[in-house]
């Protein structure tokens, strides 16, 4: 039996730790930072006026031509960790929210612990991301919906 297809998540949603670890996810986000060395990737996206990031590791895509500031869509799965996997980093909890230190070493470290394992990782530059996350938002209502008129059908 094949794994179920990846869902797409916003970068918020990863980034707060509503996914569980190890699900496969697709997401978007503007790469703000790529480290080869480290083999890490930061994508970036904006939702209410707050910038979410997600750290990608892809080291299984590369290598590839990187173009900070560039749109990237990302299928892998989520991983969390307890340390930095890239600083080696303990996190640390302020506020009932899990944070590793910033160091010298590892500038990235933001709110991480949830890390995306790339798969694929394409340049979608020019994509309008409104209407990407207008075209997500009505898939999710379709298959809500979908499931309701599945479970009143077994109910009858």
């Amino acid at each position: 039996m094949l794994p179920p297809a990846a869902a797409f998540h916003f970068s918020w949603e990863i980034s707060t730790g509503s996914v569980q670890e190890g699900e496969s996810v697709r997401t978007f986000g503007r790469l703000v930072c790529y480290q080869p060395e480290e083999s890490r990737a930061t994508l970036s996206a904006q939702h209410a006026s707050k910038e979410h990031h997600v750290i990608v590791h892809t080291m299984f895509v590369e290598p590839f031509n990187p173009i900070i500031g560039a749109q990237y869509i990302v299928l892998g799965e989520t991983e969390n960790s307890e340390v930095c996997p890239f600083c080696r980093t303990g996190r640390e909890t302020i506020n009932g929210r899990v944070w590793f230190p910033l160091t010298t070493a590892c500038l990235c470290c933001l709110r991480v612990g949830h890390m995306v394992r790339a798969r694929v990782l394409n340049c979608v530059d020019g994509v309008n991301i409104a209407l990407l996350q207008k075209a997500i938002n009505e898939q999710r209502s379709f298959f809500r919906e979908r499931k309701c008129e599945q479970g009143e059908g077994d109910a009858t």
